[in-house]
């Protein structure tokens, strides 16, 4: 019962109800409390005079006045904006919910020379917010809530002081009984010699004294009146506006053309209704208690885990002896703070899901309270709304509430196997590797040909490998014997190389990549082009069927490689789509740049991220950020890709960057060393990484703006612009790894990705400078 003390408390004044009144929103006031923060505004700042001057209504008070009044509550009647009295004078302060609260009043004066209620009174919910508008009844039109008034009184007579006997000269006892029809409390040495069980008071009935309590106070059900009609007792239910009514409000009054019931039977309908809801909640709150033991068992889980993790550190660490010392305190810095990175988000779960089902316990009970009560109309006020918050409640405890954000295992190994040389290297490796590396691609030596400067080389993997394998690298050299760069970075197992110099002796090997990591290389090819352009097609010194060279394979990462100009008069290396006879020139000397075709993955992506458009459009369920990844990672080369804001509601902030495949999928982007983002509202960005922000730099983003994401792995940095604009400094230097587009983002966000894009202006003409 303690629980649900809060739903028996003012918002206002913080202490139970007294005379609570329901506002059209289904939320509670005292009534002294809602006099105290009644706004009276002059009648420049009335409703129609704002609207027939235009201006905009800035103060907090009148926030969607003309949706939120009472005269749109489903045509209530509860009030409406014209009528009322000017506005008196009253000094008024701010109060802790931000409405205006008038001082405590004066005793009121006698009703003949009560004043008139004042003019554009208005009342703002401290729960919701919702501004109301009062009609010339004042608080009188909103109907009185006498169903809360009996839980509370129920509420406090079962934490009330044991009853004492009413017969007992000094120092009254503990009561024993309560005669009801004497309607005394007695101790049982009182009862015996004043209340003895024989004669006339044989027939009289005892009961215990709480239940005495109880029956003393129940009176028979008051029968509450119509607000409208203070002379007639509620008979129907209106079904449009939610009400009780009474017969003349059927006959005269606003609800003449409504559709009516009759009251006892939609009693019944929604108590039914409230049960049934609070049949799943109940399922609910008893899993949500299971889950709190289970992460309460985590705990001690993770705790075991580390004790063990961290011996088996030290004596790995000890058996190297000196050498392994100086990386000792590092590696175990690094257990622990894994250790406090788990205990912290698991309490934090515990703390928060502890939170949500002290709330719903509290909300179960009183429910179950108020269906208890036997006043149909006083329960069909607020059925409705109770309803709402149990499949709200509910619903809150949805997808995802109820599981673990955090294993107990530690994903860390320490390898041993370096040699003693190598030991300033020593780094945890993943102990739960999803795959092993892939093996090295082979060669297929009867598919590769070259044709005038054109090459067209084929791989496939080992017939017996079972590794997943995503993607390939395809390296070329200079044809000068100098160093190898990517030419081809993607699914496919065959390609076509143009623009190679004639007369000219190449070497070309492959190798494929996963998420554990990336596999040797393969046999390395040599390659030679024709002498010049009308010689003949130049096959290897292998039997190659003519059809083959012809052969061109769509790339989704294309790519276009610029030599260093150390042969001059040459041309240079060029990846061409032939499907679409696409031809791809570069004008850059010193960089090797890369046209990136991706979407976003929805298999990495966390569950509340919503797909659309080929997995091209993103946006989310949740008002939490939840981020999501493409579906190729970049380790070399200079890529870049546009995000469109679609939908850019509430000022957000989403953020935009690149991530590791392991990243926090239920954080803003950046929170974690995993990911280097800019995050960005309407007004300014900050870059962030490791939950450090830095560089706040002017400049937004709107429903229509263009965010991108330049990453140069040669020069490993990471840039950001808006709107083509490169917006503040290099955010990012010194990137090495794996790296993968990533997006967070919540449901007031949605973007679409744009890729196959050259690199912007202001970063080719930065890479010009000398």
């Amino acid at each position: 019962m303690e629980e649900m003390e809060e739903e028996l408390k003012c918002p206002v004044c913080g202490s139970f109800y007294r005379e609570p009144i329901i506002l059209p929103c289904s939320h509670n006031l005292c009534q002294a409390c809602a006099r105290n923060i009644l706004v009276q505004t002059p009648e420049s700042e009335s409703p129609q005079s704002r609207r027939a001057s235009g201006s905009a209504v800035s103060d907090y008070d009148y926030l969607d006045l003309d949706k939120m009044s009472l005269y749109s509550e489903a045509d209530s009647g509860y009030g409406s904006y014209g009528g009322f009295a000017s506005a008196p004078t009253t000094p008024c302060q701010k109060s802790p919910n931000g409405v205006r609260v008038f001082p405590p009043a004066a005793p009121p004066p006698p009703a003949a020379l009560a004043p008139p209620p004042p003019r554009n009174a208005c009342l703002t919910c401290p729960q919701c917010h919702r501004s109301l508008v009062l009609d010339e009844r004042g608080l009188r039109g909103f109907p009185r809530n006498r169903l809360l008034e009996g839980v509370i009184d129920r509420y406090q007579q079962g934490r009330a002081a044991a009853l004492r006997c009413q017969l007992c000269e000094k120092a009254p006892k503990e009561a024993a009984v309560m005669c009801e029809q004497c309607d005394v409390f007695y101790c049982d040495p009182c009862r015996l010699r004043c209340h003895p069980p024989r004669g006339p008071l044989a027939k009289h009935r005892l009961v215990p004294p709480a239940q005495g309590r109880v029956s003393r106070r129940l009176s028979p059900r008051k029968i509450s009146t119509c607000t409208d009609h203070e002379l007639e007792n509620h008979s129907m239910y209106c079904v449009q506006c939610k009400s009780p009514v009474c017969y003349q409000c059927l006959e005269e009054g606003k609800h003449s053309s409504h559709e009516v019931k009759a009251l006892g039977a939609m009693w019944k309908l929604h108590k039914s209704q409230l049960s049934q809801a609070l049949n799943g909640l109940s399922d609910r709150a008893k899993e949500a208690k299971e889950f709190l033991v289970q992460l309460r068992n985590m705990v001690q889980q993770i705790q075991e885990n580390s004790v063990e993790f961290e011996a088996c550190l030290v004596a790995q660490c000890d058996a190297l002896i000196d050498a392994l010392n100086r990386r000792k305190a590092q590696l175990l810095s690094r257990v622990n703070k894994e250790h406090e990175h788990k205990l912290k988000v698991v309490r934090d779960q515990i703390s928060h899901c502890t939170v949500k089902l002290r709330q719903t316990t509290g909300l179960m009970e009183y429910c179950l309270e108020v269906i208890k009560e036997n006043d149909p109309s006083g329960f069909l006020q607020i059925s409705d709304a109770l309803i709402r918050r149990v499949h709200l409640t509910e619903d809150q405890w949805g997808k995802g509430t109820l599981t673990p954000r955090m294993t107990t295992d530690f994903d860390l190994n320490l390898d041993n196997a370096p040699l003693l040389q190598s030991i300033h290297q020593l780094d945890f490796v993943q102990m739960k590797v999803s795959s092993p590396v892939p093996a090295p691609p082979i060669l297929q030596l009867e598919e590769c040909c070259t044709h005038n400067n054109s090459a067209t080389l084929s791989w496939k993997q080992p017939p017996l490998s079972t590794v997943q394998v995503e993607g390939y690298i395809l390296e070329l050299d200079d044809g000068n014997g100098g160093q190898f760069r990517e030419v081809y970075v993607g699914k496919e197992t065959m390609c076509t190389v143009d623009g190679l110099h004639f007369n000219s002796t190449y070497s070309a090997r492959v190798k494929a990549f996963n998420k554990t990591g990336v596999s040797p290389y393969s046999k390395t090819l040599v390659l030679q082009t024709s002498e010049d352009t009308q010689s003949e097609e130049q096959t290897l010194p292998f039997p190659v069927p003519l059809e083959r060279s012809q052969l061109r394979r769509m790339s989704p990462f294309s790519s276009t490689l610029n030599l260093q100009p150390s042969f001059p008069g040459r041309s240079y290396f060029e990846l061409r789509s032939s499907a679409h006879q696409l031809s791809l020139h570069s004008s850059l000397q010193s960089l090797n740049s890369a046209v990136a075709w991706f979407s976003f993955d929805p298999a990495s992506a966390h569950a509340d991220i919503i797909f659309s458009n080929d997995n091209l459009t993103v946006t989310c369920n949740s008002y939490d950020d939840r981020v999501v990844l493409g579906k190729t990672g970049f380790s070399k080369g200079l890529h870049y890709w546009e995000l469109s804001i679609d939908r850019y509601d509430n000022h957000p902030d989403p953020a935009f960057g690149v991530a590791r495949i392991d990243v926090l999928k239920d954080a803003m982007l950046g929170k974690d060393d995993k990911a280097w983002a800019m995050y960005v509202d309407n007004n300014r960005s900050w870059f962030m990484h490791n939950n450090s922000h830095t560089n706040r730099t002017e400049g937004g983003i709107t429903k229509g703006a263009t965010v991108g994401v330049l990453l140069d792995l040669t020069r490993r940095t990471l840039t950001f612009s808006i709107n083509e604009d490169q917006q503040g400094p290099v955010a990012f230097e010194n990137l090495e790894g794996l790296f993968f587009p990533a997006v967070s983002l919540n449901r007031n966000v949605q973007v679409t990705l744009h890729t196959g894009l050259p690199v912007p202006e202001f970063y080719t003409s930065r890479s010009a400078m000398p």
